[in-house]
Formats: structure tokens, sequence, C-alpha cells
């Protein structure tokens, strides 16, 4: 076999660069020949190739096996540049060693082990190469001598090894490792840029159930499932990682604004929750989510990380299937959460929990014709617990089987000595229903009590629908044949399939409030979507109820909708069962419609004592209520109307604000830019102060403290500045008065 190599070798072994006159030595001839020979050999077996270059850099030789791969024949190689047989390395690829090929090769220096990919059209070749810098007797540079081997299998072994300890193998996200340096990685770099990162925390609702009632093959299948929609909502904007079992997490990087993660959030827990085909088998799951954003809420990636399962945990205590963000409020509401439940297994056995009754009326006569039986508790030291607290709680914990049971049976005892036949609407938890014994605790209740079962309704959402569906037509026969009535609760909020309505014998379809709020605006679907709501139910056979009714404006659409029944605060509030029956027993079972003229945008009753800060001053104000687009502040004496104002409610959250109302120390206000909500029952700002600005200010750059803004303005407010308005003192409310913040 010719070459370079083997030309010289011969050359040597048949004298041509022997001194003249010297004797030829036959023994290092021999060893000459022999090295040639092997050097033949090894390139022959393809195991390696040599090549060699002048002092300009183009090859004088290239082993003939080496030539072919790369398509030239009949000494085509020769003179070509060296670089020309390498694809050339691109900025930011990870394949790419620390210094370029071409660098080496200018600096003259020894190259071993370096891999480099060929210039092969539609294949990824790689070699690994290895050359040292020739001289001649006077040092001057005569080229490069080197050898190369093929590892492109090699490469492939370690690059699927490497991605098997970067991915899950399930569902090709990145794993737990990944996404952890990922976030640390892109947490370190923003530092220095001044940038922002969201990090959204997932995890599954029911992901169990499906797992034991269906099996592990399809709860595998779900998560590959799940991990492709979500692939579709997020795309190019973040990466998506699954840690582990049902939990995913997705980076997204320059994300802050809390109005488009709230959107982009909410469009992940819908799509997830759309039906699945596993295996020829319908079923359901839900999502909740947790959100958190670097640096308000966090600087390393263990500190967002934390932030963000703090946010999932308060979003799955809100009922699941919402989204919360990150507040420092949260580590309260955690040990607030401790103590509802230590506090929760003693609330039945010391009579703490007892039932109120709301009043359904008819939209036309305004006759009570039902009740819906709503669970409340009065703590002895702390006053009445909303069951939008206590409920999760009792549902995660595994107790509400027993609170529903217990509810079960004394409302059929207080119902039974109604002097009126009134149905009365139960709530079903979905961790009740999912009981298999659930139509035998119903029908104990009803033996115990001896209470007609025409009367009874029970009220169940459509998340009892999660999982097998086929186990929940079962159930739903074995309570028909009880002879009880069902209601599907909050109809249109869960989770968004309608065939279920094909089967599912309900007798009454309950139109979420939330399709009341606002339909009277001009502009809002709600209205429509309230109609399509009652020709469905009316084709159906089945009653409605118009929920949340509060306004008289709201009373005349959904009456003008046709809706059946009115339930709402414009009514009559949930009553004790003692006020209830005496109603009843004088004979008023009519109701009169007692609310505002016109819908607005609900404001919540609050006490918090919040900042105000006016041109370059700073005042202590108390906030009474709050909605999207104003609030009810007092502390301020005679402030005039049309003042320009900002509410720091706290955080980070500063809301511009134009004083629209005022009488004495009390001032009605309206945002500039309206509140957005934060996943569930509260509102908060689409923006907050940035800890970067913070930092300009001078302070170190840390997570926001709870009044950031005091920070930054610290050396501008206070200083003597003069106060136009006058502070006075705000009490706090006696127990009872409103919910506390």
């Amino acid at each position: 076999m010719g070459g370079f190599f083997s030309r010289s070798a011969r050359a040597v072994a048949d004298g041509d660069f022997a001194p003249e006159n010297a004797p030829v030595n036959p023994i290092a001839a021999s060893d000459a020949v022999r090295r040639v020979e092997l050097l033949d050999s090894f390139e022959a077996a393809g195991l390696g190739w040599f090549w060699a270059t002048d002092a300009q850099g183009r090859l004088i030789y290239l082993s003939d096996n080496a030539a072919r791969m790369l398509g030239w024949t009949d000494g085509e190689a020769i003179g070509k540049p060296l670089g020309e047989l390498f694809i050339p390395e691109r900025a930011g690829d990870p394949d790419k060693a620390e210094r370029p090929l071409a660098f080496l090769l200018s600096a003259r220096n020894s190259i071993s082990g370096f891999n480099v990919r060929l210039a092969v059209e539609g294949q990824e070749v790689w070699w690994e190469i290895a050359g040292k810098p020739q001289f001649d007797e006077k040092q001057r540079f005569t080229g490069y001598r080197g050898s190369a081997k093929d590892i492109t299998a090699t490469r492939e072994s370690q690059r699927d090894a490497a991605r098997l300890a970067q991915y899950d193998p399930l569902t090709g996200l990145a794993n737990r490792h990944r996404i952890t340096r990922r976030l640390t990685e892109t947490l370190k770099a923003y530092r220095n840029s001044k940038r922002t990162c969201a990090l959204v925390m997932l995890d599954l609702d029911r992901f169990k159930q499906v797992n034991e009632t269906l099996g592990h093959q399809a709860g595998d299948e779900l998560l590959k499932q799940v991990a492709t929609r979500l692939g579709r909502i997020v795309d190019n904007k973040g990466e998506i990682g699954r840690p582990g079992g049902d939990e995913f997490q997705i980076i997204l990087p320059d994300m802050d604004d809390r109005g488009a993660l709230g959107e982009l959030v909410q469009r992940l827990i819908q799509m997830v929750s759309q039906p699945y085909s596993l295996n020829g088998t319908r079923a359901i799951v839900g999502t909740s989510a947790g959100i958190a954003i670097a640096p308000y809420d966090g600087l390393e990636a263990e500190e967002l990380t934390a932030a963000s399962d703090l946010a999932l945990h308060a979003a799955k205590g809100g009922g699941r299937g919402q989204y919360r963000f990150y507040s420092s409020d949260l580590k309260d509401g955690a040990k607030n959460r401790r103590r509802i439940e230590e506090d929760l297994r003693d609330a039945i056995e010391n009579g703490q929990l007892s039932m109120h009754y709301q009043p359904l009326v008819c939209a036309k006569t305004h006759e009570v014709r039902c009740c819906e039986a709503l669970m409340r508790w009065e703590h002895p030291d702390r006053g009445e617990i909303s069951p939008a607290e206590f409920i999760p709680v009792a549902e995660e914990v595994g107790i509400i089987k027993e609170m529903g049971e217990w509810a079960l049976n004394e409302v059929c005892r207080q119902a039974k000595q109604w002097p009126v036949d009134l149905r009365v609407a139960v709530n079903v938890s979905a961790v009740q229903f999912a009981d298999d014994d659930f139509p035998q605790v119903v029908s104990n209740a009803l033996d115990n009590t001896d209470f007609e079962p025409e009367r009874l309704e029970l009220e169940i959402t459509e998340s009892v629908f999660l999982g097998d569906a086929g186990r929940a037509e079962i159930i739903f026969g074995k309570l028909k044949a009880l002879g009880v009535k069902l209601a599907l609760d909050d109809f249109g909020t869960g989770y968004s399939s309608l065939s279920y309505l094909r089967t599912a014998p309900f007798d009454k379809i309950k139109i979420d409030q939330s399709f009341v709020r606002g339909a009277t605006e001009e502009g809002n679907n709600n209205a429509a979507i309230l109609s399509a709501i009652v020709s469905l139910a009316g084709a159906l056979n089945m009653e409605t109820v118009a929920e949340g009714v509060q306004a008289k404006d709201e009373l005349d659409l959904v009456t003008e909708r046709g809706a059946t029944l009115i339930q709402g605060q414009i009514f009559s509030r949930a009553l004790t069962n003692d006020d209830f029956l005496g109603r009843l027993q004088e004979g008023k079972i009519k109701y009169e419609p007692r609310g505002p003229a016109k819908y607005r945008a609900d404001r919540k009753k609050v006490f918090r004592r919040i900042g105000l800060i006016h041109e370059d001053s700073r005042y202590k104000v108390v906030m009474r209520n709050l909605s999207k687009t104003g609030a009810m502040i007092e502390g301020l004496l005679e402030v005039p109307l049309g003042t320009q104002v900002v509410l720091d409610l706290g955080g980070g959250q500063l809301a511009v604000a134009t004083v629209r109302r005022s009488k004495g120390s009390v001032q009605g206000v309206e945002f500039e830019t309206p509140l957005i909500s934060d996943g569930a029952d509260g509102l908060c700002t689409r923006h907050r102060v940035s800890p970067y600005q913070i930092e300009a200010a001078g302070r170190p750059l840390a997570a926001l403290p709870h009044d950031p803004y005091s920070l930054i303005m610290a050396e501008r407010m206070g200083a003597g500045a003069p106060k136009k308005f006058v502070e006075v003192e705000v009490g706090t409310p006696k127990p009872g008065a409103g919910p506390g913040s």
C-alpha cells in the first residue's frame, strides 16, 4: 500500500536516505520493512489512519481508506487544506472543544485526543485526531504528522448515555438533574444581566386513581400524553422537566408579567384537564400549579423551587385545578393550614360543626323550592373558619369522609323536622364519591333518620369523572336506585367535557356564579353562555340553578334567560337551621329580592394595613375592601377628588390610583391598571418592584422583602418632607366584622 509513511519507511529500508558510502545495516532495514508492513495492515484494517501536512497546512498524505470515506479518490486529497476535511465549529456548540482546531494548528501546538466532525454530506461522522508539529534541522516548521480513528459509534453511545443521565426515559423531558442544573445556570447568568425567570411547578390531580383503576401501564401512557400537551403550549417559550412521579416543572425565561403567566398556566391547566384515551379507556385528570419568579421570589434554584412548591400546595389547598403565585403570606398560610389540620380532627366530637341552609327560590314566583346545606365551623378561639380553608384540608388528610357522613345524617335529621317537604341539597366531595361504600353511607343516613329519598339531592362536581368514568356510572346507578336526586354543581368550571351528560342521570345543573358575574356588562359573553346552558339542560329535562346572584340586573337577566331556580344573597344568605326553621313555621316561603340595582366588580372585604404614597410623602392607611378596579381606604382626612396616589399593597406591589370618592377619612380609589387574579380568590398586581431596582439603590440583591418600596425611597422620603394630608388612627375591627388579612 502506497502513501507518505510507507514510502518513507521503504526509502529507509532501501538505503535511499543513507549517508554516502555508509554501510547498510541489514537488521535495521529489516525492522523498517516490518514497521511499514504493520502500518499498512493497521490502515487496511480500518483501525486508524494517518495524515500529514506541509508548512502551509496542505495535505501531503492521507490514508486511502480515509480519503474514500470523504469521497476523495485518485489522490484528490493531496494539496487540499486540512480544514476542508472538517465542519467548522459553531459558537455555542456543546460538542466543540475549549479551543478550536484552527487555533491549535496556527499555534503549532501538539494535538491529542481532539474530536472533529467530518464534512461528509448526509452523515454524522466523527474522528479523534492526534498530531505533532515537525521542524527541520534549522527549527523551521515543516508541517504536521498525525493519526486519526473513527469514534462515531463511541460518541453515539456516549450521547445516549448522557441523554439517559439528563432526560426522563418515559416522557423524553429533562429529568430532575438536568432541570435543576438548567435552572441553576439560568439564574446565575440572568442575575448578572438583570433578567427575570419564572418557574412553574405542576402535579396531576387524581393521577393515583388512574394508576390504581387502570394500571401502571395506563399511568405511564398518561404521563407521556401530558408531556406532549405541555410541550404544545410551552413550545419554545421555555424548557419542561419531569423531576419524578406526576410532577412537572417549567422554566420560563424573561417572564415576570403575572397576567401573562396566569393566562399561560390557565391554558396548561385546561389542556391537561381534557380527556385521555388510554388503551381504549377514557380517563380524565386535572392539574394544579404554583408559580415563582426570580429574582422577586428567590435568587437561587433551591429558593425558587421551594417558593413554587409552596405556591403549588396553596393551589391544591384551594380546591385543585387552580394556580397560585408565590407570596410571603403563603408561609403564614402553611402554618395556618397545620393548625386547621390539628383542630379539625376534634371539631365534630366537640360540636363545632353545624349545617346552614341557603334557599333556592323559583325564578317566577320567588318561593323557596329547595335549599343547599352548607357546612360551617365555629372555632372556640378563632371564630368562624371559612369552608374554603378547612374543606381542602379535610380532603387532603382523609377526614372528609367522616365529615361528609356526619353532614348527611345531620341534614336528614334536621330537614325531617321541617313543616314543609322541601328538597335539601348536600355537597359531596370527590373524595367521598370515590369511596365504593358511598351509596351505602347515603342509604344508612336515610334509614337512620327515616328521611324521604326524593327530598335528598346530592350535589356533585365534574371532578368525580376524573379517572375511571365507568366506575362513576356504577355509583350513579346505585344512588338513583335509592331514589335520591343528583345535581351537577359548578357546571362549566371543571374538566370540560360534555360526554358524561349522555349517561349520568342528573336532575339539575347548577350554573356556576362565575358565569353570572359580569353577565350584564357590555361585551361580556356570559349571557350567551347562560342561554346555552339553560337550553342544554332543557333538552336533557333538567332544572337549572343560577348561583351567586347578587344584583337586580343579574336577577332580571338569569330570569329572562330561563333559569329555573335562583340562589344568591339577593334573596338570602345561608341561615342557621333555627332561623330557617323559624321562617318555615311562620309560613314565610316567599323571598323578596334585596340588593344593588346593578352588578359591580366584586369587592372583597379586607382589613389590611398598607402604605399610600402621595408626591414625596408616605402614609399609613387601612384598606377596607378590594376589587380588580379599585379599593376603599381609610386613614387620611379630606383627600380631594382626583388626587393621584400610589397604594403599596406589600410585597413590591404598587397600584397607581385616582381618588373618585372621598368623605371624611374614607376614600374610594380607582386603579389605573386593573389587578389580576392570583389564581384563587385573591388579587395581585401584574408587576412588582424589582430587586434589581433595590440593588441599584445601594442594597444587597435579595428576594423581595415585605416592604421593598421603602428601601428605594428611604432617602427621598421622611427627611422632614411636609405632608399634605392628616393621618388618623384606624382601629382593628371586632371579631366577625370582616375577614382579616
